[in-house]
């Protein structure tokens, strides 16, 4: 079996028998594809964020399916349910695709990052 290319990133990636490749690693359709995140892997290598995984966004609009749509630092598109503008939070992707992720609500945070740190100095005091 190939070696899974991102193997060095996954979460889940085992070795169970010496040369074997990740119990994750298929083909389908002719595409290499990650069944631990369900996704082709070559728009897994593409995009800024993974599955998973938790950033912070600026949400300053509204979707048509009612999701707040923000974008990263970077200015990848992640819609965000139960956050609307004007707004910033950190959120933990669930699904990437080629142009988007989506991602659910973890924290909201201050619109402006210094108050953020002015109130863990006030906290420590």
């Amino acid at each position: 079996m190939p070696e899974c290319p991102l193997a060095d990133d996954c979460p889940s990636y085992s070795e169970v028998i010496d040369g074997m490749g990740c119990q994750h690693y298929a083909d389908r359709g002719g595409a290499e594809w990650c069944q631990h995140y369900n996704m082709p892997i070559s728009d897994l290598k593409q995009q800024p964020v993974k599955p998973g995984e938790e950033i912070v966004v600026e949400v300053t609009d509204i979707h048509e399916s009612g999701a707040g749509v923000g974008r990263t630092e970077d200015g990848f598109i992640v819609l965000v349910d139960g956050v609307l503008p004007d707004a910033r939070a950190k959120v933990r992707v669930d699904r990437v695709k080629n142009n988007h992720a989506t991602a659910d609500p973890v924290e909201r945070l201050p619109m402006d990052p210094d108050e953020a740190e002015d109130a863990d100095d006030d906290q420590r005091g």
